[in-house]
C-alpha cells in the first residue's frame, strides 16, 4: 500500500471518529433571576444557579450581588437595570458613581471585542477635570470646585468644547461619559449631568459571529469549555457544530458522508499545499494584509465611544502640506509637522507599512485612548486606508528630550538648568505612575528612552510612542511575552533573559532609571563608536558616586546644584536593580525625588557589570519590532 493511500486512509477514519462524536446532554437553559431582573439567553448567571456558562456568550455572564447584577466590562463593573429582550438592549450604570450627588467620572467605556456596540439612545459627555486656567464665559461645575482648579462638562463635539480653547494642555484628565439623550437637556449640563450618570446608558447586543446561523435555526448558543469553540443547542436536548436545521439521516449514509469527506479533504490539502508552493510571496503578503486590515478595523468598530477622530489619508496629505516637514523617525515610522483646520499645530505619525501586523496601530490606539494625564501625549486622531497608517498627536514644539540632553551638535538647542531636568524627571516619573496604577487597566511602555520623552513649550514632559506597549489586568503582577521588546541599553535584564525575573512594571522602572542617569551624566548609554567591551554605564556612574566626583562628562556644576545631582543618581541606581522586586515603584521614585537628599540610602551595587552586555545581544531593530 502506497504512503500516500496510507495517509488518506488515516486522516478518513480520525474524520469518522471526530464526525461520530455527539455531545450527549439532557442540559438545558432555564431562565435564572437576580432581583427583579429576568436573566436568560443569551446573558447567564455566573453563580447560585444551575444556569452555567454554555448557556450564553461567554462574555455576557453576570454576577449577582444584594439581588443587582453586574456585568464586567474591560473598564469597569457596571450595574445592570434593564435587559430587553424584543430590542436587544441593555441598561448599564457605573458602579463608581452609583449614589454620589455629584459624581466624578473615572473612565472611558470600552467595549473591546465584546459583541456590542453604543445605542443610538446615547450621546457623550467630555469632561476636564482639574482645570489650571480656564475661560471666565464658561460656566464651571460648581460642585466640583477648588480653590486652584475648576472642572467642566460639554456634551462631546459641541460648540463650546470646540471654541479654541486648549483644554486638554489646561487640565489634568479628560473623560467621556456616554448617558441617555433623554435624560438629560443640554441647556442643563452643569446641574443635570449627575442625574444621567445615576439613570446610565444604553447598549446593544449583537448576534455573536459564530452564533447567527444556531439562532436564526431557534437554536440556543453555548460555549463548550472542552472545545473553545460555540455549539448550537436544540429544543429536544441534542447538540450540533452550526445549526438545529438538519434531517434525519442514518448511521451509513452518515459513514459514508465522513468517508468521502475525508478522503476529498486528504486530495484539498494536497492540492493546496502544491499551490500554496507556486503561489508568489506578493500574493501571500496581500492575503496577509487584508486579515490585518480588517482585524484592526474589527478593534475600531467596538471602540466607537472614544473621542479620538478618523481622518481620510488625503486629509492626513492635506494638513501636513504633503508631508513637507519631517521632524524626525522612529522605530515604526517618521513623524511630520501638520495643522489642523482650526489652525492648531498636530505632529503626525506616518507607521510603515513593512513593518509588524498593525500591533503598533492597534498598540497606540488602545493604549493612549484609555489615558488622560498631563504627562502622556494626547492622541487627538488617526487615519486607517489599507496599509496607509497614520496617528495625529499634539504637537511638542521643544521635540524630544534626546536633542537636549545629548545635545546632538546642534548650536542653537539650548540646554537645560538642573532644576529642568529635576522637574522633568519628576514629570516623566508621574507619567509612569498612572500608566502602572492610575488606569483600570495597567499599561505597560516598553520603550521608555529619551527618544520618546517629548517637551512642550514649558518644558513639561509627555510620554509618547505606545507601540511596544501592552495592556494587563492590574491585579497580574507578572505579564508574559512572546519575545523581547525595547531598545538596546534601556531594556530591563528580565525582559532578555527570565532567570532575572518575571516581566512586570518594574520593566519600565529599569528603562526610566537608565534613562534617568543619562540626565545626569550627559552620556549616551549606546553609541555606535564605542567599544563593545566598554564599561557598564551605571558602573561608571556607581564609581565616580562613590569616589566624590563630578557626576556629569562634559563639565563643572554649581555647588548648589549639586544635591539634585546626586538625588537623581542614587535614585536612578535604585531603577536599575537587577533583580526587579528590588527596584521601586514609580509612586516612590517620586517620593524620592522630592523628599530630602539626607533620607535616601545608598543601594547596593548593580550585580551585573562590566563588560557592557551582559545580557544576550539582540539586533535594535528585532527589539523594536513589537
Amino acid at each position: 500500500m502506497s504512503k500516500p493511500f496510507c495517509t488518506l486512509f488515516a486522516l478518513s477514519i480520525i474524520l469518522v471518529t471526530c464526525h461520530a462524536q455527539t455531545l450527549n446532554t439532557s442540559t438545558t437553559c432555564e431562565p435564572s433571576k437576580c432581583g427583579n431582573l429576568n436573566i436568560s439567553y443569551p446573558f447567564w448567571k455566573k453563580s447560585n444557579t444551575n444556569v452555567q456558562e454554555f448557556c450564553g456568550y461567554p462574555e455576557f455572564g453576570l454576577e449577582c450581588l444584594d439581588d443587582q447584577a453586574i456585568l464586567i466590562l474591560p473598564t469597569n463593573r457596571y450595574q445592570v437595570t434593564d435587559i430587553n429582550y424584543d430590542n436587544h438592549s441593555i441598561t448599564l450604570i457605573d458602579i463608581d458613581v452609583l449614589g454620589q450627588p455629584c459624581p466624578r467620572a473615572r473612565h472611558n467605556v470600552s467595549l473591546h471585542n465584546l459583541p456590542l456596540s453604543f445605542s443610538s439612545l446615547d450621546f457623550n459627555l467630555s469632561f476636564y477635570f482639574n482645570c489650571s486656567s480656564y475661560p471666565s464665559s464658561i460656566q464651571p461645575i460648581g460642585c466640583m470646585k477648588h480653590d486652584k482648579y475648576q472642572s467642566y462638562v460639554f456634551k462631546t463635539g459641541d460648540g463650546a468644547e470646540s471654541n479654541g480653547y486648549d483644554w486638554l494642555r489646561r487640565c489634568e484628565e479628560h473623560v467621556v461619559v456616554t448617558v441617555k439623550k433623554d435624560e438629560i437637556e443640554i441647556s442643563g449640563l452643569i446641574t443635570g449631568f449627575g442625574d444621567a450618570m445615576q439613570k446610565g446608558f444604553v447598549l446593544d447586543w449583537m448576534r455573536a459571529q459564530d452564533c447567527a446561523v444556531c439562532e436564526e435555526s431557534n437554536g440556543y448558543c453555548r460555549f463548550d469549555q472542552a472545545t473553545k469553540q460555540s455549539r448550537c443547542l436544540c429544543s429536544e436536548g441534542r447538540t450540533e457544530a452550526k445549526s438545529c436545521k438538519k434531517g434525519k439521516i442514518n448511521w451509513k449514509v452518515k459513514l459514508l458522508i465522513a468517508i468521502t469527506t475525508g478522503v476529498m479533504g486528504g486530495f484539498m490539502i494536497c492540492i493546496i499545499i502544491c499551490c500554496t508552493k507556486c503561489m508568489s510571496s506578493t500574493k501571500v503578503k496581500l492575503w496577509f494584509t487584508l486579515k490585518n486590515d480588517q482585524r484592526i478595523e474589527s478593534f475600531l468598530k467596538h471602540h466607537g465611544a472614544l473621542a479620538q477622530k478618523r481622518y481620510k489619508f488625503s486629509e492626513v496629505k492635506k494638513m501636513t502640506n504633503s508631508f513637507k516637514v519631517k521632524l524626525g523617525e522612529g522605530g515604526f515610522g517618521a513623524v511630520y509637522k501638520g495643522e489642523l483646520l482650526s489652525g492648531c499645530p498636530v505632529a503626525v505619525k506616518i507607521l510603515n507599512a513593512s513593518k509588524g501586523n498593525g500591533e503598533d496601530f492597534i498598540n497606540e490606539v488602545a493604549s493612549i485612548s484609555r489615558t488622560s494625564h498631563v504627562n502622556i501625549v494626547t492622541l487627538l486622531g488617526f487615519s486607517l486606508e489599507g496599509r496607509k497608517k497614520a496617528l495625529i498627536y499634539e504637537f511638542m514644539p521643544n521635540g524630544s528630550l534626546d536633542k537636549f540632553i545629548y545635545n546632538k551638535g546642534l548650536e542653537t538647542t539650548a540646554s537645560l538648568s538642573w532644576d529642568n531636568l529635576w522637574q522633568i524627571a519628576i514629570g516623566i516619573a508621574r507619567g509612569l505612575e498612572y500608566l502602572h496604577s492610575g488606569c483600570n487597566t495597567r499599561i505597560l511602555h516598553f520603550d521608555i528612552k529619551p527618544h520618546n520623552i517629548l517637551l512642550d513649550e514649558n518644558l513639561c514632559p509627555k510620554i509618547s510612542d505606545f507601540g511596544l506597549a501592552k495592556l494587563f489586568p492590574r491585579k497580574d503582577s507578572i505579564v508574559s511575552l512572546s519575545y523581547a521588546r525595547g531598545t538596546i541599553g534601556y531594556v530591563a535584564p528580565e525582559v532578555c533573559n527570565k532567570h532575572f525575573g518575571g516581566i512586570s512594571h518594574k520593566s519600565d522602572v529599569y528603562s526610566y532609571g537608565m534613562m534617568l542617569l543619562e540626565m545626569v551624566g550627559v552620556k549616551k548609554n549606546i553609541n555606535a563608536e564605542t567599544s563593545q567591551t566598554s564599561e557598564y554605564f551605571p558602573d561608571w556612574i556607581y564609581k565616580r558616586l562613590e569616589q566624590g566626583r563630578d557626576l556629569t562628562t562634559d563639565g563643572v556644576i554649581a555647588t548648589q546644584e549639586t544635591e539634585i545631582a546626586r538625588k537623581m543618581t542614587i535614585v536612578g541606581l535604585w531603577c536599575v536593580q537587577t533583580i526587579p522586586q528590588e527596584r521601586p515603584t514609580m509612586s516612590k521614585v517620586i517620593e524620592m525625588l522630592e523628599g530630602n537628599m539626607n533620607s535616601l540610602e545608598m543601594p547596593p551595587k548593580s550585580v551585573l557589570s562590566s563588560p557592557a552586555r551582559s545580557v544576550p545581544e539582540f539586533t535594535t531593530s528585532s527589539l523594536q519590532s513589537g
